[in-house]
């Protein structure tokens, strides 16, 4: 044992050195604490040493002291410079990607804020590893509350910062992503909520592999909740249980979208998955959750989907593998022919999926927003 302690203690030692980098602001009382940990250090291979001239049984309690207060010293200058040292660029011990502000923001910077907000994305102890999902229902729920025949709702304002928007059912978890986006609002505060949440939903569907989203800036925050519609503008999958393709029309159709718009913006259910504490459904459309693709629709097309024995609300399961999941809504597109034809074309071409996503979610997101007249 006493042999073996100058190499623990050394390695100790070395460990103790790498996590409290010389840039490390200590105090008096710090520095006093360093200086004892590293003649303790420093001593204990001397002392391993003397231990192994001594008979059987002192040396290995001497070995031991020297293993244990060598430790000791190593351990509290290695504890201490977590507290006192800047954290680790990379490694087991670095804390979570901070945002990029080398300068300060530029009102009008939306690189700027674009590579803020990427940078928050990817969290392996959140959900399926990334933020993506819930950053792109965000912008959608704040946009698809619109209605094309007064004008109302939509993602100008960003009313559901206030209640009761924020407490509807349909909004629960998004909680989530308005916190996660707070930061991005204080590195760059010019940036309005309105723009930000429908600019986050953007970056996220971009950086997840999607396609490219026409977004222009100009949305425009409400003082209180004063403007918030009446709850219930937002897709159901449960009244979709009833009312099928009738409800998903009557929902989109109120905002001014036509069948192929319905089922290119339903293929964002490629990403992410439900949780029972929020819609109160379970469980994820593919088994690539946070890559934006065509996906959804070949699952949907070419899966047996049969209900799910559970005791939560309607839904589906695949046949195959029992682990992914639709909904009525996601079944109705398949029930009617106009839908269908939309669904079968984009399950066999990705790019055509792409092209006309990207023109419908752009259209979402500006619903109702009061840019300003294009000139002549």
């Amino acid at each position: 044992m006493a042999s073996s302690a100058p190499r623990l203690v050394r390695l100790g030692a070395l460990l103790a050195r790498q996590g409290a980098p010389a840039t490390s602001l200590l105090s008096a009382q710090g520095q006093a604490v360093r200086a004892f940990s590293e003649k303790a250090a420093a001593e204990a291979p001397a002392a391993a040493a003397a231990a192994a001239s001594k008979d059987e049984a002192k040396s290995k309690i001497r070995g031991f002291q020297a293993l244990l207060f060598g430790g000791l010293g190593a351990g509290f200058l290695y504890g201490y410079s977590l507290f006192t040292s800047k954290v680790p660029e990379s490694g087991p011990l670095a804390g979570p990607p901070a945002l990029v502000t080398s300068k300060p923001s530029t009102p009008g910077d939306y690189a700027a804020v674009r590579q803020s907000i990427a940078a928050l994305l990817d969290d392996g102890d959140y959900d399926d590893g990334s933020y993506g999902p819930v950053l792109v229902r965000l912008a959608w729920h704040a946009s698809g509350t619109y209605a094309k025949k007064d004008g109302s709702g939509g993602s100008n304002g960003a009313t559901m910062r206030f209640a009761p928007e924020c407490e509807w059912g349909a909004n629960a978890g998004l909680a989530v992503a308005r916190k996660l986006l707070e930061p991005v609002k204080a590195a760059h505060p010019w940036i309005s909520y309105a723009d930000l949440w429908t600019l986050a939903g953007v970056v996220a569907i971009e950086e997840m592999g999607g396609p490219t989203i026409p977004w222009r800036a100009g949305r425009s925050d409400a003082p209180d909740g004063s403007k918030i519609v009446p709850d219930g503008r937002l897709p159901d999958a449960k009244q979709a249980r009833e009312g099928g393709a009738k409800h998903l029309r009557e929902v989109f159709g109120r905002m001014g979208f036509d069948d192929k718009d319905i089922v290119a913006l339903s293929g964002a259910h490629t990403l992410g998955r439900c949780h029972t504490d929020r819609s109160g459904f379970s469980g994820p459309w593919t088994n690539a959750p946070t890559t934006f693709s065509n996906l959804y629709f070949q699952e949907l097309l070419n899966n047996k989907w049969v209900v799910k024995k559970w005791d939560g609300p309607l839904q589906y399961e695949d046949t195959k593998s029992q682990s992914l999941m639709m909904l009525p809504s996601d079944l109705a597109l398949l029930s009617d022919r106009s839908f269908k034809k939309y669904v079968t074309q984009y399950a066999k071409d990705e790019e055509a999926f792409f092209k006309d996503f990207a023109v419908a979610f752009s259209k979402l997101l500006e619903l109702g927003v009061p840019f300003p007249a294009k000139s002549a």
